[in-house]
C-alpha cells in the first residue's frame, strides 16, 4: 500500500477530486519539468540536435516497460484517435467480415472502425452490455471466423467494468482475428503485460491514469504490422535523421521498428519532459502497488455508497481503481452541481456516476464524498 501522495499535487486541502477517469491533475513536478521546456523553447540557441531525440526515446522506454513490451515497439503518438486509426488503416478487414466492439465503448475506439467497416464492405457488431454484467463472456460469444477485428477498452469507461482481455487475446488467436485495445482508462493503474495479452495494436493517452500532459500518448504496433504505412511521412521517422547536416539527402527507409508511426514534431519540448517525469515516478510506485492502494480507497467508498442505495460492479468484475456508482432511480436532478458546490469531483456517464481516485485522495475526500450524496439523496 502507498501512502497517500497528496502532497505532490497542487490540490486545496478542502477539494475531493474523484475524477482522474476524465483528467488527472498534474504533479508539481511534472508541471515544473513543463515550464523548464517552456523557457527552452524561449532560448532556442540553447536547444541541441540530441534534445530532438533524447526525451522522446526515454519516454518510449518508460512506457514500454509499464505495458511490459520493448521499446523498439512503441510509437509516440498524440491521441488514442491518431493510434487506433493507425490500426484500422493497417489490418486487413475483407468484405462481409465483421468488426466487434462493446456497447456505450468510448467514441475513439469506435468511429474509426466505423470508417473502415463503411469502406471495406465488412460490417461492425455491437456487443450489448450483457445483463450477467461479464463482457468478457459476451465478446467471446460474439467472436466466430468471419470476426476481422475485435476492439476493446481493458475496462469500461463509464463504470470499470472489466474486459479479460488474456482470454479474449486466446480466442483471437484461434479465429485469425486481430486484437486492438484502448488502454487509456487502465495504463498506469492495473498491470497490464503485452506478452501475455498479445494484442496486434494498443494505443493509450497520457493525461489520465499516466498523470501526464494532454495530447500526447502512445501506439503499440505489434511486430508483424511494423512495415505498414504510417499516417504521416515524417522526417524524424527516416533512417539518419539525428544527422541534420545531411537532412535533404532524402530516405526511403525508416528508422527500425515503430518509430515510422511516431507523430510529427514528437520532440515537443514542454510535454516530452511532463510525460517522462510522470511515467518515472508511476514506475517508482509500481502498478501493482498503485492498484492494491486504489483498490482499497474504492472498495471504502463502494461500502459507504451502499448504506446509501447506489449499486456497483461487484469487485470481482470491475477494475480495481474505478468506481460506477448507479441510482435506483437514476442519478438525481442537478446531481453534478449539488457535488460541485460542495467541493467534490466526479463525473456523469450514462447512468453511472463515475468515482475514480488516485493516490492523491485520502480518508478526507471519501467522507467529503459521501456527506455530499447523503445530502443530495
Amino acid at each position: 500500500m502507498i501512502d497517500c501522495q497528496r502532497h505532490r499535487f497542487d490540490i486545496p486541502g478542502d477539494i475531493a477530486y474523484l475524477n482522474c477517469a476524465y483528467m488527472s491533475p498534474l504533479m508539481t513536478d511534472v508541471a515544473r519539468a513543463g515550464e523548464h521546456g517552456v523557457r527552452m523553447k524561449s532560448r532556442p540557441w540553447e536547444i541541441t540536435t540530441m534534445d530532438f531525440f533524447e526525451s522522446s526515446e526515454t519516454a518510449r522506454r518508460l512506457f514500454a516497460r509499464l505495458i511490459h513490451a520493448p521499446a523498439n515497439d512503441i510509437a509516440i503518438t498524440p491521441s488514442v484517435s491518431y493510434g487506433i486509426s493507425l490500426a484500422a488503416r493497417s489490418l486487413p478487414v475483407e468484405p462481409g467480415r465483421e468488426i466487434v466492439v462493446l456497447e456505450d465503448q468510448f467514441p475513439s475506439n469506435v468511429y474509426p472502425w466505423r470508417e473502415r467497416a463503411r469502406i471495406a464492405g465488412a460490417r461492425l457488431t455491437t456487443v450489448a452490455r450483457p445483463a450477467h454484467g461479464d463482457w468478457t463472456s459476451a465478446v467471446l460469444d460474439a467472436i466466430s471466423e468471419t470476426t476481422a477485428v475485435v476492439a476493446l477498452p481493458h475496462c469500461h469507461w463509464t463504470d470499470g467494468a472489466l474486459v479479460d482481455l488474456v482470454r479474449i487475446g486466446e480466442r483471437c488467436r484461434e479465429t485469425g482475428t486481430a486484437l486492438v485495445v484502448d488502454l487509456t482508462q487502465s495504463a498506469g493503474a492495473m498491470p497490464f503485460d503485452v506478452g501475455q495479452v498479445r494484442p496486434d495494436f494498443l494505443a493509450c493517452a497520457g493525461y489520465k491514469w499516466l498523470l501526464g500532459p494532454y495530447s500526447l500518448g502512445f501506439t503499440y504496433v505489434a511486430p508483424r504490422w511494423q512495415q505498414s504505412e504510417p499516417l504521416e511521412y515524417t522526417w524524424m521517422g527516416r533512417e539518419g535523421s539525428e544527422d541534420f547536416t545531411s537532412l535533404v539527402r532524402y530516405r526511403d527507409r525508416y528508422q527500425p521498428g515503430a518509430i515510422r508511426f511516431d507523430v510529427g514534431q514528437r520532440a515537443n519540448f514542454a510535454l516530452m519532459p511532463m510525460i517522462v517525469t510522470a511515467l518515472e515516478k508511476l514506475l517508482e510506485w509500481g502498478v501493482d502497488a498503485i492498484a492494491a492502494t486504489l483498490s482499497a480507497r474504492t472498495a471504502d467508498i463502494a461500502a459507504g455508497a451502499s448504506e446509501l442505495g447506489l449499486r456497483a460492479v461487484h469487485a470481482d468484475r470491475r477494475a480495481g481503481h474505478f468506481l460506477g456508482l448507479r441510482f435506483p432511480d437514476g442519478p438525481p436532478s442537478g446531481l453534478l452541481d449539488h457535488l460541485v458546490a460542495h467541493r467534490v469531483y466526479v463525473s456523469l456517464r450514462g447512468d453511472s456516476m463515475r468515482v475514480t481516485p488516485h493516490l492523491y485522495n485520502n480518508d478526507a475526500d471519501t467522507e467529503r464524498l459521501l456527506s455530499a450524496l447523503r445530502t443530495a439523496l
